[in-house]
């Protein structure tokens, strides 16, 4: 179970909450959730690579609410909240339902997963060396306080004929151990050879030490133990 491309799905109900919050009966159910695709699918096709790496759906019986976890909340909010107002109105006519915007501001946007693998595509759109991107993506996580990360690139590299897979990485993420905070990331490069899928993992640290602190280690807080003087003979 913990060689799973995505590790979340391993972890949701344990140490990870769900991304729709809501119960529906046997008959509503398909059709939520094909309403909660159909929201995520329209802010990620209306904002493209604008640092939403989550979008989480809560339901009551009266009213839809969307958190859009975001680095840059400049700009979804705009000026004086007009374009989070005008995203309300697109979204009530496209479900016919009450919608109301929460935004959740990324505390850490260097070792958010998603928002490096669009920061890749990005970069590669722009035909910058994927090797080059793959190395400075890894440094500047590790820079950024992960303990480990890796990424994984498909498609025509270099614009090759043939399409192959490289992967590189840093530090230790250990997939199987539940208490570690994996973070995964996942987007599509649109270059003009072909699309190029972009798949990061990252290590965020411990589940237990980030709620006990501040994200930071436990062990930056304790005290220093006093070295052992030697016993006299």
């Amino acid at each position: 179970m913990g060689q799973k491309v995505r590790p979340t799905g391993f972890r949701v109900g344990i140490m990870e909450d769900w991304r729709s919050r809501w119960y529906a009966s046997k008959h509503e159910f398909s059709d939520l959730l094909v309403e909660d695709f159909k929201i995520r699918k329209f802010i990620k096709g209306k904002y493209g690579f604008a640092g939403i790496p989550k979008i989480e759906i809560e339901r009551t019986r009266d009213a839809v609410t969307v958190l859009l976890s975001t680095a840059r909340p400049g700009v979804i909010i705009g000026r004086k909240g007009a374009e989070v107002e005008k995203l309300q109105e697109e979204l009530q006519n496209l479900t016919g339902r009450r919608i109301e915007i929460k935004i959740v501001e990324v505390a850490r946007p260097e070792i958010d997963a998603q928002l490096i693998s669009e920061d890749i595509a990005e970069q590669l759109q722009k035909r910058s060396s994927f090797r080059r991107t793959m190395k400075r993506a890894i440094e500047n996580t590790m820079d950024g306080g992960a303990k480990g990360v890796k990424i994984q690139l498909s498609g025509r590299l270099g614009g090759a004929e043939m399409s192959r897979t490289e992967a590189s990485a840093a530090g230790s993420v250990p997939l199987s151990t539940l208490r570690a905070r994996v973070d995964y990331g996942f987007t599509e490069a649109k270059t003009a050879q072909g699309h190029i899928g972009i798949k990061v993992w990252v290590n965020q640290g411990d589940y237990l030490k980030m709620e006990a602190g501040d994200g930071s280690d436990a062990q930056a807080g304790q005290v220093p133990k006093k070295p052992k003087r030697p016993r006299k003979r």
